[in-house]
Formats: C-alpha cells, structure tokens, sequence
C-alpha cells in the first residue's frame, strides 16, 4: 500500500496534466459558464492537486522511518538506473507544503484569469493548457520530492524547468512575458549542466545512480568536494542564488497564482531539498558548505536591500524570496539541514499567503505599484488582516511562523560561530549568523513599508473601487493564513522536530524551539528597530515614500547592485556577439564558398549557352573564323618545323 501511495502522489498530477493539455482552448470570450473545455480543465487541476494532497497526507500519518522501493529501468553500461521512491519524515512534510500550495494555486485561479465587466466572461482562452501546466509542474516537484534514484529526481528538476518557462509565458499579451520566460529558462540552465555533471559524478562513482547506494559510498574527498560543487551550480539556478538569482524578480511578469506556486512550493525550494536530501555527502565536503555560506549570505543581503527600493509590489516579495532562500542555504552549510527544511515549510505558508493576497490587491485596483495604492484598509480588511499575518511572518515577529523557523537558523548559525559544531569552517557561522540578524532588521524595514504604502495613509487612485476579493479568490487566502501564523509551533511537538531531521544532522537544537529562548532577545530587537524607522519615516509624510532616507543608494538598491547589468555586460553581450559572429562566419564563409561556387558554375554555364544560342549568320561566320585560325595555325607550325 505505501509503495502505491508512493506512486500515485506524483502519478496523479501528472495524469490530470497530460490529459488537461489534451483538451482544446477555450473560445475567447465565451462565457465561462458555457466553455466546457474551461470547466473540465478547472476540474481536472482541483481534483488532481486535491488527490496529492490526501495521498501526502496519507503517507504522512503512514510512514514512521525511511521507506523505500524500486524497479530497474534502464541499464546504462552497467549502471542501473531504477524507477523508485524513497519517503522519510522530511520528504512528505515537504510533499504535503507542495501539494497544499499547488491545490490553493488552482481554486485560486479559477478566479483570477476570469476577466471581465461582470466576472462572467473569460478574456483568457488558454485556461486549460495553463492549469494542465500547473498539474504538471505540480508531479515535476513531487518527483524531486519522493524520487529514489538520481536520475529520476533530474528528470522532474527538467521538467520543473520547462513548466516554468510555459507558465512564466502565459499571458502573450505581456511584452516582458516572453523574455522573463526565456531569461529564466536559460539562466536555470546554466546551473543545471554543474547538476548534471554533479550527478553523473556521483552515479559513476558509486556504480549506481539510487539515493540510497550514493549515500553510502565512501567517495575520495577530492571527487566528493567536485561533486558537491557542481551541484551547487544547479540549485544557485533553480534556487534563485547569487550569481544565478537574476531570473527570479523578472519571472513576476507571470500571473500572480503561477509567482506564488515558483516561490512557496516549487522550483526555488527545489534546491534547498535537494542540498538536504544528499546533505550526508555534503557534511564529508566542508569546503562545498564553506562557498554555500559565502553564497548565501550575500544572496539574503543581495535579496533584502533589493526589496528595500522596489515599487512593484510582486517584485518586493520576489527579492523577500531570495532573501529568505539565503536564510535556508545558510542554514544549510553551519550544519543545520532540519532548520533550513523547517523554514522552507513556513516560507512556504506565508509566501504562497503573500503573493494571493498581493493578487487580490493588484485584482482590486489594476496596478502593481505602490506608488498607486494606498488606503486600501478599510476597503479590503480581510485582504489586509491577511497581508499582516504573512508580512509578520515574513518578518519574524512572534508568535508567528517565520518568527520560529527563521530564529532556529540564527540559533544553529551562532552555535557554529561561538562553538564551533557543525561541519564547515567556523567562520561560515560567523558569517551567516551576521548576514542574518543584518537581515532580519532590513526584512522588518521593507515588510513595514509594504503594509503602510499598499494599505495605510490616502487612496493615491481616487477613481479606483477596491474591495475584497470574491469567495474563490478569498478562501485559499485565509486558509493559508492559518498555517502562516501557526505551523511555527508545530515544533514543538516532537515527532513534527523528529520528522525534519535527515542523515548526518547533528545541529541539536536547531529545531527543538524550546532552548531557543536566550537565543531570541537579538533578533527581536533589530526586528523591532528595522520596523520602527520605516513607521517612523512613513509617520513624518504618509504621502512620500520611506524609501526616500536610501537617497543615492535608492536607485543602486532598485537595481540589485545592478548585477543584471553585470551579468548582460559580461555574459549576454559577449555570447550574443560571438553568435553574430559565428553565424556571420557560417554564412560569408561556410555558406559563401558554396554558395559562391555554385553562383560561378551557374554564370559560366548561362555564358555557354548564350554563345550556343548564337543567331545562323554568326555562328557560320565563327565557325569559318575558327577553321582559318586552325589552318593558320597548322601552317605556321609547318614552317617552323
């Protein structure tokens, strides 16, 4: 029975996508009573994310320890690679956040792509391909989540790739649509040649590409440090880390219910799961940790003083995304895979909470900007009381999720840096546990600004009629508002502690919140100062933004250091030009002496022909011509001899 709960959490999904593309576009315009195709798609993608979540669910309440099964699939030159699952603890808790989001995603867009004067006629003809998307990107994740072989787990990290571009795509209407679908598809790309060669690495080595005979091979420590590297290059990508964070923000040109899904539950959390699924190997490369604390401390800061400046209200919680992915990575590498697991879960909640609740807004008013919003309160007070719970989570403020889970990294982070435990450099847990109180002040600063520039102060759009959302677009809202303020207490029941523990972790009480209390007076504090000067700034003008005191650090902030910049000048350029050139090579020479052989043969020929085509006159005339120089000739040489 567990093996066939097992199979059906990422079968379902990905039946009910691949029969969803099967169903033809909706006609535009048609009224979404009438459009049969739209309803079977609405059906299709509910049931589908609402079956995984009961089979999670299922095995969660069924599986006590690690459980695993397999079957060969193919065998590659002696290296077998097997169709199989292997559960834990860690595994279905993460299953159960994936398809709780992914479910909420799709009752939630049944009423945001419906578009229209009365809300009865759907402008977005292309509904069912993009909930059978979402299935799909749905089984891809949970692939990567139950997955028992290397292998397969690479083959749901792909298609969680493809899904993404296609959904980041949806609205074609969009301009920056297309590019951000392609921006992200290539930059994730680049990660995913070191993960794959990290992979084939791993495979290699241990003569089998299943978890489980890869964790427990004793790999030489020069190939083991090379493997990890690698991977590290594929979850910078999908994980949205420095250098390869600079998709993330501009894929908010998707729908909003698609943003949510990428940043609560799929693609970003792909690689931190990942990073804890193989963290035994990690704990034997201290100098692969070491480069991931590097990394992830300069991604949360990168992420939060990004947010600090922006105006679009997605791109804010977009940057608060990579931030909070530092968090976990850096949790991650001063030995603490439980706590970076536990704030995955959490982030999961209120980031999914975030972004349907920022929808409702943008649904409401018809702009993303800050700017342009405003004294929103008393219009949409569920929105609002809904967008408190998750910024405050978002922020750490007690008694809420994100107050538990992001004090457990800090707490794991200074163990490391005053004691020494966990199995990277010392130094790493100076440097995460730093970055991350930096970062909790800055994170309080912009989640307090977000509040009092969408909600507080005078309308700044006179002529908009904002209310609360309709009951589809509402509920998944509420209902994640709950697990936003309280999954953080879950940790204090010990078998929820218990369950988010993996192989080699050895950070004590990370998780176990309970001996924490000394550790939280810090955080609060700089919590406390972060959202005190932005009240404070917004006190002394409602009207002007309190991002005003950056001066001009602002536009600096705005831009992300202007990294992507960097990135364009160094990268993009550069690649774009030797395409040029090549291509130019390709066609002036390659193509050019074929070509160019031809065009001569051809205009020789034609020569020929022309003279052949001589009028009767002139050609008996050449032909005497001829005859006299060839006796001319003979003679001449008669004479000579």
């Amino acid at each position: 029975m567990t093996g066939l709960l097992a199979v059906t959490l990422p079968g379902v999904p990905l039946l009910v996508g691949l029969l969803g593309l099967l169903l033809p576009p909706s006609p535009a315009g048609a009224a979404t009573g009438a459009d049969r195709a739209r309803r079977a798609a609405i059906t299709l993608g509910v049931a589908g994310a609402a079956v995984a979540l009961v089979v999670a669910v299922l095995l969660m309440l069924r599986v006590d320890g690690p459980v695993e099964g397999s079957t060969t699939w193919v065998d590659l030159g002696g290296l077998p690679v097997t169709l199989g699952y292997r559960l834990d603890g860690a595994a279905l808790l993460v299953a159960v956040a994936v398809s709780a989001v992914a479910l909420a995603v799709q009752v939630y867009s049944i009423g945001y792509l419906r578009r229209g004067p009365h809300d009865d006629v759907d402008v977005d003809h292309r509904y069912p391909p993009y909930a059978a998307q979402i299935s799909l990107f749905t089984a891809a994740m949970l692939t990567v989540v139950v997955s028992g072989d290397l292998i397969l787990l690479l083959v749901g990290w792909e298609v969680m790739g493809i899904c993404s571009y296609l959904l980041i795509a949806h609205d074609r209407r969009l301009p920056e649509a297309p590019a951000a679908a392609m921006k992200a598809f290539l930059v994730t790309r680049v990660g995913d040649v070191g993960f794959l060669l990290g992979i084939a690495l791993l495979g290699v080595g241990a003569g089998s590409f299943r978890i489980a005979d890869v964790l427990a091979h004793d790999y030489p420590a020069g190939t083991l440090t090379v493997a990890c590297l690698l991977l590290l290059a594929g979850v910078a990508g999908k994980s949205a880390q420095f250098p390869l964070h600079t998709w993330l923000p501009d894929a908010m040109a998707g729908p909003t219910p698609i943003s949510a899904l990428i940043h609560a539950a799929t693609m970003v959390a792909a690689g931190v799961y990942a990073v804890a699924r193989l963290y035994p190997l990690f704990a034997q490369a201290p100098a692969a940790l070491a480069v991931l604390g590097v990394l992830a401390t300069v991604t949360l800061l990168l992420g939060a003083f990004a947010a600090t400046a922006q105006d679009d209200i997605k791109r804010v919680l977009a940057w608060s995304t990579v931030s909070q992915i530092g968090y976990m990575t850096g949790a991650l590498a001063v030995g603490a895979p439980a706590a970076a697991l536990f704030h995955l879960l959490t982030h999961a909640a209120f980031k999914a909470l975030l972004f349907l609740a920022a929808g409702a807004v943008i649904h409401a008013v018809g702009t993303t900007l800050m700017s342009r919003m405003g004294g929103l309160r008393p219009a949409m007070p569920v929105t609002f009381w809904c967008m408190v719970v998750g910024l405050g989570a978002l922020a750490g403020v007690p008694p809420l999720a994100g107050f538990w889970s992001k004090d457990g990294v800090l707490a794991a982070a200074e163990a490391a840096a005053l004691d020494g435990t966990g199995p990277a450099p010392a130094w790493v847990g100076w440097l995460v546990w730093l970055g991350g109180l930096l970062g909790v002040a800055v994170t309080a600063w912009y989640a307090t600004r977000l509040l009092l520039r969408t909600f507080l102060g005078t309308a700044r759009m006179p002529l908009a009629r904002p209310h609360d959302p309709p009951a589809v677009l509402r509920w998944p809202v509420l209902l994640l508002a709950v697990p936003a303020a309280l999954l953080g207490l879950a940790a204090f029941a010990p078998w929820f502690a218990d369950r988010l523990r993996v192989p080699a972790d050895d950070s004590g009480p990370a998780v176990e919140l309970v001996h924490l209390a000394p550790n939280l007076l810090l955080p609060f504090l700089l919590l406390l100062a972060g959202a005190g000067v932005a009240w404070a700034g917004w006190r002394r003008d409602p009207a002007a933004d309190p991002a005003r005191f950056l001066g001009p650090l602002r536009p600096v902030f705005a831009r992300a250091f202007r990294l992507d910049d960097v990135q364009h000048a160094l990268v993009v350029r550069p690649t774009t030009g030797l395409a040029r050139a090549v291509r130019a090579g390709d066609e002036l020479g390659v193509d050019g002496l074929v070509e160019g052989s031809g065009r001569a043969a051809t205009a020789l020929g034609a020569g020929l022909a022309g003279l052949h085509r001589a009028a009767l006159p002139r050609a008996a005339a050449a032909v005497l011509a001829g005859a006299l120089l060839i006796g001319v000739a003979v003679a001449l040489i008669g004479v000579a001899a």
